[in-house]
């Protein structure tokens, strides 16, 4: 499938009167035009009917893990009366439920001065996630990026987010004989085409400088200047408490290993993999890998501390993933449901075959002194 979407038209158009676009630019409307980008579009992402899978879909055990987590920031941060949760791009507030659910019902004192903040840039989502989180109707909230960005927004608790830096867009380089080059988004006799020129500005180099990565000829890689800014906003809207971030990423010296010739940048589309961006325009996900060494350091430029950085797989198994599996152990399930989730939780933490180490988690701090969160305990502590 090759069809033209609405957006095929709008990009040309920006090309036709501005000329050519970054890459970043070009992801940007593919995937957060008002009304027709896939974020900013109706439709179902996640899940069997969707484009890709995500830990949120696979199972209630997920979101009730760092549930448990999230409460024992409240602990290390002395129980305070009042708790902000702030989760950015909470899609459809699956995983919203499922930590406001395990800490309504294991939590109460907590649960009692909780505070829920969604922000979000699609105003559509609104409804699927008040539906989604009826039952802790009075405590949810809703901030648009434009807000939570402009600095008036600040709390003290826990802000978490899960697959949202991968989908933030980025600038496509590439290292050749002459030096580093940036990818544009150019037509070429009517059809989007690449084309290679310097880079737009020079906090693309400066940023693979100040990492010390130096890409060897013909290599091809992502940078994520929005990803910085981001953990930035994030890290000055937080006074005291703790930033989460779950996604699939690297290192920088990992993620720009020379072997990684072409870069990290994938599509999906109904759980296809596609390695071309420039088809179904608005309607198949656009990510590439994030570089957590990045994250960190802004974070710790930012006054934040990290306090812990791992597989998915080992923060949920010292976190509370056995306990969740125990209590379906204890239940009144059938054996062959008991098994089927088992199976199904096995996706989660499985470190190869699964989502156990393709998936990262990011802790960092403000003002929390030495936290023992569980996932320092260790696996098996």
């Amino acid at each position: 499938m090759t069809d033209k979407t609405p957006l095929n038209a709008i990009i040309a158009n920006r090309i036709a009167e501005q000329g050519r676009l970054t890459f970043a630019a070009f992801m940007e409307a593919c995937l957060y035009e008002p009304g027709l980008g896939y974020y900013t579009s109706p439709g179902r992402k996640v899940g069997a009917e969707g484009d890709f899978y995500t830990s949120i879909s696979v199972h209630a055990a997920f979101g009730r893990v760092i549930a448990r987590e999230i409460a024992q920031m409240w602990r290390c941060m002395d129980s305070p009366a009042r708790f902000t949760l702030v989760e950015c791009g909470a899609g459809n507030g699956r995983l919203a439920c499922d930590i406001m659910d395990f800490l309504a019902q294991r939590e109460q004192e907590m649960y009692a001065g909780l505070t829920l903040v969604l922000v979000e840039r699609e105003p559509s989502l609104e409804t699927a996630q008040r539906e989604m989180l009826a039952q802790h109707d009075g405590r949810v909230a809703w901030l648009g990026p434009e807000e939570f960005y402009s600095g008036r927004f600040t709390f003290s608790g826990c802000l978490y987010s899960n697959e949202l830096i991968d989908a933030l867009p980025v600038h496509r380089v590439l290292m050749t004989a002459d030096g580093l080059q940036e990818i544009y988004v150019t037509l070429r006799d009517g059809e989007l085409a690449e084309e290679a020129g310097p880079p737009s500005t020079p906090a693309i180099a400066e940023y693979l400088q100040r990492l010390g990565i130096e890409l060897h000829p013909g290599q091809q890689a992502e940078i994520n200047l929005a990803a910085r800014e981001w953990l930035a906003t994030a890290a000055r809207t937080l006074e005291n408490g703790f930033i989460l971030t779950i996604d699939y990423g690297f290192p920088a010296a990992e993620l720009y290993a020379p072997h990684r010739t072409r870069g990290t940048l994938l599509c999906y589309h109904r759980h296809q993999v596609e390695e071309n961006p420039y088809i179904r325009l608005g309607l198949q996900d656009i990510t590439s890998h994030v570089d957590f060494t990045t994250l960190m350091r802004r974070g710790e430029a930012e006054g934040l501390q990290t306090v812990w950085f791992g597989e998915q797989y080992r923060f949920l198994l010292s976190a509370g993933i056995v306990e969740e599996i125990e209590e379906i152990e204890r239940s009144a399930a059938s054996q062959e449901e008991k098994l089927r989730l088992r199976l199904t939780l096995k996706k989660l933490i499985m470190p190869e075959g699964g989502m156990g180490d393709t998936f990262r988690v990011l802790i960092q701090s403000r003002g929390v002194e030495a936290p023992r969160l569980l996932c320092r305990r260790g696996i098996g502590g």
